[in-house]
Protein backbone atom coordinates (compact mmCIF):
# COMPACT_ATOMS: atom_id res chain seq x y z
CA UNK A 1 0.00 0.00 0.00
CA UNK A 2 2.78 2.34 0.99
CA UNK A 3 4.86 1.78 -2.62
CA UNK A 4 1.16 2.45 -4.18
CA UNK A 5 0.72 5.40 -2.61
CA UNK A 6 4.01 6.92 -3.20
CA UNK A 7 4.00 6.07 -6.70
CA UNK A 8 0.89 7.51 -7.21
CA UNK A 9 2.23 10.47 -5.18
CA UNK A 10 4.90 11.19 -8.50
CA UNK A 11 2.13 10.79 -10.66
CA UNK A 12 -0.05 13.27 -9.06
CA UNK A 13 2.79 15.88 -8.83
CA UNK A 14 3.18 15.36 -12.34
CA UNK A 15 -0.12 15.99 -13.23
CA UNK A 16 -0.41 19.11 -11.25
CA UNK A 17 2.77 20.27 -13.04
CA UNK A 18 1.73 19.33 -16.05
CA UNK A 19 -1.73 21.26 -16.08
CA UNK A 20 -0.06 24.14 -14.31
CA UNK A 21 2.73 24.85 -16.78
CA UNK A 22 -0.09 24.79 -19.81
CA UNK A 23 -2.78 26.79 -18.21
CA UNK A 24 0.10 29.28 -17.60
CA UNK A 25 1.21 29.05 -21.20
CA UNK A 26 -2.08 29.44 -23.03
CA UNK A 27 -2.19 32.70 -20.28
CA UNK A 28 0.65 33.94 -21.30
CA UNK A 29 -0.67 33.61 -25.09
CA UNK A 30 -4.17 35.34 -24.10
CA UNK A 31 -1.88 38.19 -22.48
CA UNK A 32 0.26 38.88 -25.61
CA UNK A 33 -3.05 38.37 -28.31
CA UNK A 34 -4.60 40.97 -25.54
CA UNK A 35 -2.23 44.05 -25.88
CA UNK A 36 -3.65 45.39 -29.30
CA UNK A 37 -7.29 44.91 -27.66
CA UNK A 38 -4.94 47.12 -24.90
CA UNK A 39 -3.58 49.67 -26.98
CA UNK A 40 -7.16 49.99 -29.43
CA UNK A 41 -5.56 49.36 -32.29
CA UNK A 42 -8.64 46.90 -33.32
CA UNK A 43 -11.13 49.22 -32.49
CA UNK A 44 -11.21 52.13 -34.97
CA UNK A 45 -12.40 50.27 -37.78
CA UNK A 46 -15.64 49.00 -36.71
CA UNK A 47 -17.51 52.31 -36.85
CA UNK A 48 -16.46 51.93 -40.54
CA UNK A 49 -17.33 48.06 -40.92
CA UNK A 50 -20.80 48.92 -39.33
CA UNK A 51 -21.96 50.42 -42.50
CA UNK A 52 -19.72 48.73 -45.42
CA UNK A 53 -21.28 46.85 -48.17
CA UNK A 54 -17.52 44.51 -47.36
CA UNK A 55 -18.99 42.94 -44.36
CA UNK A 56 -20.25 39.64 -45.09
CA UNK A 57 -24.18 38.42 -44.80
CA UNK A 58 -24.91 36.29 -41.53
CA UNK A 59 -27.92 34.73 -40.41
CA UNK A 60 -28.33 34.59 -36.81
CA UNK A 61 -30.26 31.11 -35.70
CA UNK A 62 -32.01 31.72 -32.36
CA UNK A 63 -33.03 28.01 -30.86
CA UNK A 64 -36.45 28.72 -28.78
CA UNK A 65 -37.34 25.51 -25.90
CA UNK A 66 -39.99 27.30 -23.52
CA UNK A 67 -38.59 30.76 -23.93
CA UNK A 68 -41.65 33.43 -23.96
CA UNK A 69 -40.15 35.11 -20.95
CA UNK A 70 -36.76 35.94 -22.66
CA UNK A 71 -37.58 35.87 -26.48
CA UNK A 72 -38.95 39.36 -27.01
CA UNK A 73 -36.32 41.11 -25.45
CA UNK A 74 -33.70 38.83 -27.53
CA UNK A 75 -35.22 39.39 -30.82
CA UNK A 76 -35.58 42.97 -30.10
CA UNK A 77 -32.05 43.59 -29.42
CA UNK A 78 -30.42 41.44 -32.71
CA UNK A 79 -32.91 43.34 -34.78
CA UNK A 80 -31.30 46.33 -33.27
CA UNK A 81 -27.77 45.56 -34.42
CA UNK A 82 -25.70 47.60 -36.18
CA UNK A 83 -25.11 45.35 -39.02
CA UNK A 84 -25.53 46.15 -42.73
CA UNK A 85 -27.36 42.95 -44.18
CA UNK A 86 -28.05 39.76 -42.06
CA UNK A 87 -31.31 38.03 -41.10
CA UNK A 88 -32.78 36.53 -37.94
CA UNK A 89 -34.07 33.05 -37.58
CA UNK A 90 -35.86 31.95 -34.22
CA UNK A 91 -36.98 28.38 -34.07
CA UNK A 92 -39.33 27.16 -31.85
CA UNK A 93 -38.38 23.82 -30.72
CA UNK A 94 -42.14 22.68 -29.97
CA UNK A 95 -42.18 25.00 -26.71
CA UNK A 96 -44.75 23.70 -24.31
CA UNK A 97 -45.30 27.34 -23.22
CA UNK A 98 -46.12 30.79 -24.92
CA UNK A 99 -43.24 31.29 -26.98
CA UNK A 100 -45.24 30.50 -30.23
CA UNK A 101 -48.18 33.18 -29.17
CA UNK A 102 -45.29 35.44 -28.37
CA UNK A 103 -43.42 35.62 -31.34
CA UNK A 104 -46.44 36.02 -33.33
CA UNK A 105 -48.46 38.35 -31.69
CA UNK A 106 -45.17 40.71 -30.95
CA UNK A 107 -44.31 41.03 -34.36
CA UNK A 108 -47.69 40.30 -36.19
CA UNK A 109 -46.29 37.35 -37.94
CA UNK A 110 -48.18 35.41 -40.36
CA UNK A 111 -47.58 32.20 -42.32
CA UNK A 112 -45.85 32.23 -45.52
CA UNK A 113 -44.51 29.70 -48.37
CA UNK A 114 -41.08 29.52 -48.42
CA UNK A 115 -38.02 27.75 -50.38
CA UNK A 116 -36.06 25.48 -47.39
CA UNK A 117 -33.58 23.00 -48.25
CA UNK A 118 -33.26 19.65 -47.39
CA UNK A 119 -29.29 19.64 -46.78
CA UNK A 120 -29.78 18.27 -43.04
CA UNK A 121 -32.74 16.23 -41.78
CA UNK A 122 -34.70 17.71 -39.00
CA UNK A 123 -37.63 17.09 -37.09
CA UNK A 124 -41.02 18.19 -39.07
CA UNK A 125 -41.13 21.90 -39.76
CA UNK A 126 -45.37 22.55 -38.74
CA UNK A 127 -44.83 26.05 -40.12
CA UNK A 128 -42.63 29.30 -41.57
CA UNK A 129 -43.66 32.49 -40.54
CA UNK A 130 -42.79 36.33 -41.37
CA UNK A 131 -43.92 39.89 -41.32
CA UNK A 132 -42.62 42.14 -44.60
CA UNK A 133 -42.78 45.17 -41.88
CA UNK A 134 -39.71 43.02 -40.39
CA UNK A 135 -38.47 41.71 -43.71
CA UNK A 136 -34.72 40.63 -41.42
CA UNK A 137 -37.25 38.42 -39.32
CA UNK A 138 -38.14 34.69 -39.74
CA UNK A 139 -39.72 32.38 -37.21
CA UNK A 140 -40.07 28.85 -37.61
CA UNK A 141 -42.31 26.31 -35.66
CA UNK A 142 -41.49 22.64 -35.56
CA UNK A 143 -42.01 19.51 -33.54
CA UNK A 144 -39.77 19.13 -30.58
CA UNK A 145 -36.07 17.52 -31.89
CA UNK A 146 -33.70 19.48 -29.32
CA UNK A 147 -32.02 22.25 -29.77
CA UNK A 148 -29.34 20.82 -32.56
CA UNK A 149 -32.06 19.76 -34.77
CA UNK A 150 -33.12 23.37 -33.98
CA UNK A 151 -30.00 24.42 -35.46
CA UNK A 152 -30.14 22.48 -38.57
CA UNK A 153 -33.70 23.28 -39.18
CA UNK A 154 -32.29 27.05 -39.18
CA UNK A 155 -29.22 26.05 -41.58
CA UNK A 156 -31.73 24.75 -43.72
CA UNK A 157 -34.23 28.07 -44.21
CA UNK A 158 -31.14 30.28 -43.96
CA UNK A 159 -29.87 33.14 -46.70
CA UNK A 160 -27.00 33.57 -46.23
CA UNK A 161 -22.90 31.70 -45.99
CA UNK A 162 -22.12 32.96 -42.78
CA UNK A 163 -24.31 31.65 -39.75
CA UNK A 164 -24.53 32.44 -36.09
CA UNK A 165 -25.60 30.79 -33.09
CA UNK A 166 -27.66 32.84 -30.49
CA UNK A 167 -29.24 31.65 -27.57
CA UNK A 168 -32.91 32.48 -26.63
CA UNK A 169 -32.03 33.98 -23.37
CA UNK A 170 -29.10 35.97 -24.27
CA UNK A 171 -28.42 39.63 -25.50
CA UNK A 172 -26.24 40.92 -28.50
CA UNK A 173 -24.37 44.48 -27.40
CA UNK A 174 -25.05 46.29 -30.93
CA UNK A 175 -21.79 45.83 -32.33
CA UNK A 176 -21.17 42.37 -31.24
CA UNK A 177 -21.60 41.05 -34.69
CA UNK A 178 -19.38 44.11 -36.10
CA UNK A 179 -16.71 43.25 -34.38
CA UNK A 180 -16.92 39.52 -34.96
CA UNK A 181 -17.15 40.04 -38.57
CA UNK A 182 -13.75 42.29 -38.18
CA UNK A 183 -12.09 39.00 -36.90
CA UNK A 184 -13.50 36.36 -40.13
CA UNK A 185 -12.60 39.18 -42.20
CA UNK A 186 -8.67 39.08 -41.23
CA UNK A 187 -8.82 35.81 -43.28
CA UNK A 188 -12.46 34.89 -44.52
CA UNK A 189 -11.29 32.06 -46.45
CA UNK A 190 -9.49 29.84 -43.83
CA UNK A 191 -12.12 30.91 -40.66
CA UNK A 192 -14.43 28.45 -40.47
CA UNK A 193 -15.49 29.69 -36.95
CA UNK A 194 -15.35 32.77 -34.59
CA UNK A 195 -16.71 32.51 -31.33
CA UNK A 196 -17.58 35.44 -29.30
CA UNK A 197 -17.48 36.50 -25.48
CA UNK A 198 -19.96 35.66 -22.82
CA UNK A 199 -20.53 38.09 -20.32
CA UNK A 200 -23.32 37.51 -16.93
CA UNK A 201 -26.46 39.33 -17.37
CA UNK A 202 -27.57 38.82 -13.92
CA UNK A 203 -28.23 42.53 -11.60
CA UNK A 204 -27.85 44.26 -15.21
CA UNK A 205 -30.33 46.50 -16.91
CA UNK A 206 -32.12 45.94 -19.99
CA UNK A 207 -34.06 47.73 -22.15
CA UNK A 208 -35.47 47.40 -24.96
CA UNK A 209 -33.42 44.15 -25.63
CA UNK A 210 -30.29 46.08 -25.18
CA UNK A 211 -27.87 46.13 -21.95
CA UNK A 212 -28.17 49.78 -20.64
CA UNK A 213 -26.43 49.69 -17.03
CA UNK A 214 -23.44 46.96 -15.97
CA UNK A 215 -23.85 45.48 -12.30
CA UNK A 216 -22.10 43.43 -11.13
CA UNK A 217 -24.15 40.18 -10.10
CA UNK A 218 -25.67 40.75 -6.59
CA UNK A 219 -26.20 36.75 -6.16
CA UNK A 220 -23.95 34.41 -5.13
CA UNK A 221 -24.13 32.06 -7.41
CA UNK A 222 -24.18 34.77 -10.53
CA UNK A 223 -21.49 35.95 -9.23
CA UNK A 224 -19.40 33.00 -8.93
CA UNK A 225 -20.00 32.28 -12.70
CA UNK A 226 -19.31 35.73 -13.26
CA UNK A 227 -15.49 35.33 -11.93
CA UNK A 228 -15.51 31.93 -13.71
CA UNK A 229 -16.68 32.97 -16.78
CA UNK A 230 -13.83 35.91 -17.32
CA UNK A 231 -11.65 33.29 -16.04
CA UNK A 232 -12.79 30.76 -18.61
CA UNK A 233 -12.92 33.39 -21.68
CA UNK A 234 -10.55 36.03 -21.00
CA UNK A 235 -7.66 33.74 -19.65
CA UNK A 236 -8.05 30.68 -21.56
CA UNK A 237 -9.87 30.87 -24.75
CA UNK A 238 -7.90 33.83 -26.18
CA UNK A 239 -4.31 31.65 -25.53
CA UNK A 240 -5.87 28.78 -27.33
CA UNK A 241 -7.36 30.85 -30.19
CA UNK A 242 -3.66 31.89 -30.78
CA UNK A 243 -2.43 28.59 -31.27
CA UNK A 244 -5.54 27.52 -33.39
CA UNK A 245 -6.73 25.07 -30.84
CA UNK A 246 -9.89 26.08 -29.82
CA UNK A 247 -12.23 22.80 -28.58
CA UNK A 248 -15.52 25.40 -28.84
CA UNK A 249 -17.12 28.06 -29.40
CA UNK A 250 -19.91 28.91 -27.32
CA UNK A 251 -23.34 27.71 -28.29
CA UNK A 252 -24.41 31.36 -26.88
CA UNK A 253 -22.90 33.20 -29.76
CA UNK A 254 -20.82 32.11 -32.43
CA UNK A 255 -20.16 32.76 -36.15
CA UNK A 256 -19.61 29.75 -38.65
CA UNK A 257 -18.95 29.20 -42.32
CA UNK A 258 -22.96 27.33 -43.45
CA UNK A 259 -20.76 25.52 -46.15
CA UNK A 260 -18.31 24.00 -43.81
CA UNK A 261 -20.88 23.13 -41.27
CA UNK A 262 -23.13 21.03 -43.41
CA UNK A 263 -20.02 19.33 -44.68
CA UNK A 264 -19.96 17.90 -41.61
CA UNK A 265 -23.48 17.04 -41.27
CA UNK A 266 -24.89 19.53 -39.18
CA UNK A 267 -25.62 19.78 -35.42
CA UNK A 268 -25.51 16.39 -34.04
CA UNK A 269 -28.71 15.72 -32.19
CA UNK A 270 -28.73 13.31 -29.14
CA UNK A 271 -27.15 14.50 -26.76
CA UNK A 272 -25.89 17.85 -25.15
CA UNK A 273 -22.67 19.57 -26.02
CA UNK A 274 -23.56 20.15 -29.52
CA UNK A 275 -21.47 23.36 -29.43
CA UNK A 276 -18.16 21.14 -28.66
CA UNK A 277 -18.91 18.61 -31.07
CA UNK A 278 -19.87 21.38 -34.17
CA UNK A 279 -15.88 22.28 -33.74
CA UNK A 280 -14.52 19.22 -33.19
CA UNK A 281 -15.67 17.50 -36.66
CA UNK A 282 -14.72 21.28 -38.12
CA UNK A 283 -11.24 20.63 -37.02
CA UNK A 284 -11.63 16.70 -38.02
CA UNK A 285 -13.03 17.50 -41.49
CA UNK A 286 -9.92 20.79 -42.43
CA UNK A 287 -7.31 18.61 -41.03
CA UNK A 288 -8.76 15.27 -43.05
CA UNK A 289 -9.40 17.03 -46.25
CA UNK A 290 -5.96 19.13 -45.83
CA UNK A 291 -8.08 22.44 -45.97
CA UNK A 292 -6.30 25.54 -44.23
CA UNK A 293 -8.65 26.48 -41.49
CA UNK A 294 -8.69 28.73 -38.31
CA UNK A 295 -11.29 28.43 -35.33
CA UNK A 296 -11.06 31.99 -33.90
CA UNK A 297 -12.35 34.03 -30.41
CA UNK A 298 -12.85 37.54 -30.30
CA UNK A 299 -13.21 39.34 -26.83
CA UNK A 300 -14.71 42.03 -27.89
CA UNK A 301 -17.63 40.62 -29.82
CA UNK A 302 -19.99 40.50 -26.74
CA UNK A 303 -23.00 38.64 -25.82
CA UNK A 304 -24.82 39.11 -22.48
CA UNK A 305 -26.42 35.35 -21.04
CA UNK A 306 -29.13 34.67 -17.95
CA UNK A 307 -26.34 32.80 -15.38
CA UNK A 308 -28.55 29.92 -12.97
CA UNK A 309 -29.18 32.05 -9.99
CA UNK A 310 -30.19 28.60 -7.81
CA UNK A 311 -28.38 25.38 -6.59
CA UNK A 312 -30.75 23.08 -8.55
CA UNK A 313 -30.29 24.87 -12.50
CA UNK A 314 -26.62 25.64 -11.87
CA UNK A 315 -26.22 21.65 -10.75
CA UNK A 316 -28.34 20.56 -14.02
CA UNK A 317 -26.29 22.41 -16.34
CA UNK A 318 -23.04 21.48 -15.08
CA UNK A 319 -24.02 17.75 -15.06
CA UNK A 320 -25.15 18.34 -18.74
CA UNK A 321 -21.31 20.07 -19.36
CA UNK A 322 -19.75 17.38 -17.65
CA UNK A 323 -21.57 14.51 -19.78
CA UNK A 324 -21.78 15.99 -22.71
CA UNK A 325 -17.29 16.72 -22.76
CA UNK A 326 -17.41 13.05 -21.42
CA UNK A 327 -19.73 11.82 -24.75
CA UNK A 328 -17.54 13.89 -27.47
CA UNK A 329 -14.19 12.87 -25.93
CA UNK A 330 -15.72 8.73 -26.17
CA UNK A 331 -17.16 9.17 -29.66
CA UNK A 332 -15.18 12.03 -31.33
CA UNK A 333 -11.88 12.81 -29.06
CA UNK A 334 -10.47 9.27 -28.73
CA UNK A 335 -9.70 8.48 -32.31
CA UNK A 336 -7.88 11.93 -32.98
CA UNK A 337 -5.21 11.73 -29.65
CA UNK A 338 -1.46 12.15 -30.28
CA UNK A 339 -2.03 11.40 -33.98
CA UNK A 340 0.31 14.16 -36.11
CA UNK A 341 -1.99 14.34 -38.80
CA UNK A 342 -4.32 16.53 -36.37
CA UNK A 343 -1.47 19.13 -35.52
CA UNK A 344 -1.82 21.04 -32.53
CA UNK A 345 -5.26 19.93 -31.88
CA UNK A 346 -4.54 16.04 -32.06
CA UNK A 347 -1.20 16.69 -29.95
CA UNK A 348 -2.27 19.45 -27.38
CA UNK A 349 -5.86 20.03 -27.49
CA UNK A 350 -7.60 16.93 -27.22
CA UNK A 351 -4.79 15.02 -24.61
CA UNK A 352 -5.44 18.50 -22.55
CA UNK A 353 -8.87 18.46 -22.37
CA UNK A 354 -9.15 14.25 -21.82
CA UNK A 355 -6.41 14.73 -19.05
CA UNK A 356 -7.20 18.15 -17.54
CA UNK A 357 -10.89 18.52 -17.97
CA UNK A 358 -12.52 15.01 -18.75
CA UNK A 359 -10.50 13.21 -16.06
CA UNK A 360 -10.21 16.03 -13.73
CA UNK A 361 -12.80 14.42 -11.45
CA UNK A 362 -11.18 11.30 -10.75
CA UNK A 363 -7.62 13.02 -10.20
CA UNK A 364 -8.79 15.35 -8.04
CA UNK A 365 -11.33 13.08 -6.00
CA UNK A 366 -8.31 9.80 -5.58
CA UNK A 367 -5.85 12.95 -4.89
CA UNK A 368 -8.02 13.46 -1.67
CA UNK A 369 -8.25 10.28 -0.70
CA UNK A 370 -4.48 9.57 -1.49
CA UNK A 371 -3.40 12.88 1.07
CA UNK A 372 -5.83 11.32 3.71
CA UNK A 373 -4.33 7.82 3.48
CA UNK A 374 -0.57 9.70 3.42
CA UNK A 375 -1.35 11.39 6.90
CA UNK A 376 -2.98 8.41 8.47
CA UNK A 377 -0.22 6.38 7.28
CA UNK A 378 1.94 8.67 8.83
CA UNK A 379 3.89 9.24 5.27
CA UNK A 380 4.15 13.00 5.58
CA UNK A 381 3.04 15.34 7.69
CA UNK A 382 0.38 18.05 7.77
CA UNK A 383 3.01 21.00 7.10
CA UNK A 384 3.69 19.75 3.79
CA UNK A 385 -0.32 18.91 2.82
CA UNK A 386 -0.91 22.66 4.00
CA UNK A 387 2.13 23.81 1.98
CA UNK A 388 1.25 21.94 -1.12
CA UNK A 389 -2.68 23.07 -0.98
CA UNK A 390 -1.43 26.54 -0.76
CA UNK A 391 0.75 26.33 -3.67
CA UNK A 392 -2.18 24.71 -5.75
CA UNK A 393 -4.36 27.97 -4.37
CA UNK A 394 -1.77 30.53 -5.33
CA UNK A 395 -0.98 29.35 -8.74
CA UNK A 396 -5.01 29.30 -9.63
CA UNK A 397 -5.62 32.62 -7.68
CA UNK A 398 -2.78 33.97 -9.82
CA UNK A 399 -4.22 32.96 -12.92
CA UNK A 400 -7.75 34.79 -11.77
CA UNK A 401 -6.20 37.70 -11.22
CA UNK A 402 -4.50 37.27 -14.26
CA UNK A 403 -8.10 37.19 -16.00
CA UNK A 404 -9.44 39.86 -14.07
CA UNK A 405 -5.96 42.20 -15.17
CA UNK A 406 -6.98 41.41 -18.90
CA UNK A 407 -10.58 42.10 -18.02
CA UNK A 408 -9.09 45.69 -16.36
CA UNK A 409 -7.06 46.49 -18.71
CA UNK A 410 -8.55 45.97 -22.24
CA UNK A 411 -12.45 45.92 -21.55
CA UNK A 412 -13.55 47.34 -18.16
CA UNK A 413 -17.09 46.60 -18.76
CA UNK A 414 -17.05 47.29 -15.06
CA UNK A 415 -16.06 50.49 -13.86
CA UNK A 416 -16.80 50.65 -9.99
CA UNK A 417 -13.92 50.52 -8.06
CA UNK A 418 -16.60 48.33 -5.60
CA UNK A 419 -16.96 46.02 -8.56
CA UNK A 420 -13.82 45.00 -9.03
CA UNK A 421 -13.42 44.62 -5.46
CA UNK A 422 -16.44 42.42 -5.49
CA UNK A 423 -14.29 40.35 -8.58
CA UNK A 424 -11.53 40.05 -6.21
CA UNK A 425 -13.39 38.15 -3.14
CA UNK A 426 -14.92 36.11 -5.27
CA UNK A 427 -12.20 35.48 -7.36
CA UNK A 428 -10.34 34.66 -3.85
CA UNK A 429 -14.11 32.47 -2.39
CA UNK A 430 -14.82 30.28 -5.79
CA UNK A 431 -11.92 28.33 -4.29
CA UNK A 432 -13.73 27.13 -1.30
CA UNK A 433 -16.48 25.15 -1.72
CA UNK A 434 -17.42 26.51 -5.35
CA UNK A 435 -15.40 24.31 -7.69
CA UNK A 436 -15.00 21.16 -5.52
CA UNK A 437 -18.70 20.96 -6.18
CA UNK A 438 -18.23 21.44 -9.48
CA UNK A 439 -16.01 18.31 -9.35
CA UNK A 440 -18.77 16.68 -8.31
CA UNK A 441 -21.15 17.99 -10.80
CA UNK A 442 -18.98 16.69 -13.70
CA UNK A 443 -18.96 13.59 -11.75
CA UNK A 444 -22.36 13.33 -11.78
CA UNK A 445 -22.74 14.21 -15.46
CA UNK A 446 -20.47 11.31 -16.34
CA UNK A 447 -22.61 9.28 -13.72
CA UNK A 448 -25.44 9.87 -16.52
CA UNK A 449 -23.59 9.71 -19.82
CA UNK A 450 -22.46 5.74 -18.43
CA UNK A 451 -26.61 5.26 -17.56
CA UNK A 452 -27.52 6.84 -20.79
CA UNK A 453 -29.04 9.53 -19.68
CA UNK A 454 -29.44 12.44 -22.65
CA UNK A 455 -32.22 14.63 -21.03
CA UNK A 456 -31.61 18.13 -21.12
CA UNK A 457 -32.02 18.91 -16.88
CA UNK A 458 -33.74 21.32 -15.56
CA UNK A 459 -33.52 25.13 -16.99
CA UNK A 460 -35.87 27.83 -15.69
CA UNK A 461 -35.88 31.43 -17.23
CA UNK A 462 -36.85 34.94 -15.70
CA UNK A 463 -37.23 38.58 -16.59
CA UNK A 464 -33.99 39.85 -17.86
CA UNK A 465 -34.65 42.80 -15.08
CA UNK A 466 -35.56 40.36 -12.33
Amino acid sequence: MREFLLGYGYLAMFYVMAVTVIYFLIFGLSIRHTLPLKRGFQYNSIKKLSGSEHVPPVSLLVPAYNEELTIKENVRSLLALNYPEYEVIVVNDGSQDDTFQVMVKEFQLKKVSSIVSDAIQTSKVRGIYHNPEYPQLYFIDKENGGKADALNAGINLSHYPLISTIDADSLLEKDALTRIARVYMENPKDTVAVGGNVRIVNSCTVEDGIVKHVTFPKKLLPALQNVEYIKAFLGGRIGWSAVNGLIIVSGAFGVFQKEKVIAVGGYRGGYPGEDMNIVIKLHRYCLENKIPYRVAFCPDAVCWTQAPDSYRILSSQRKRWGRGNLKNMVEEGFAMVFRPRYKVFGMLTLPYNILFETLNPYFRISGMLAILAYWMLNMTEWKTIVVFGLVNFLSCFILSLGALYIEETAFSRYPKLSDLNKMLFYSFLMFIGYRQIGVLWRLMGHIDFFRNNNTWGTMVRTNFNK
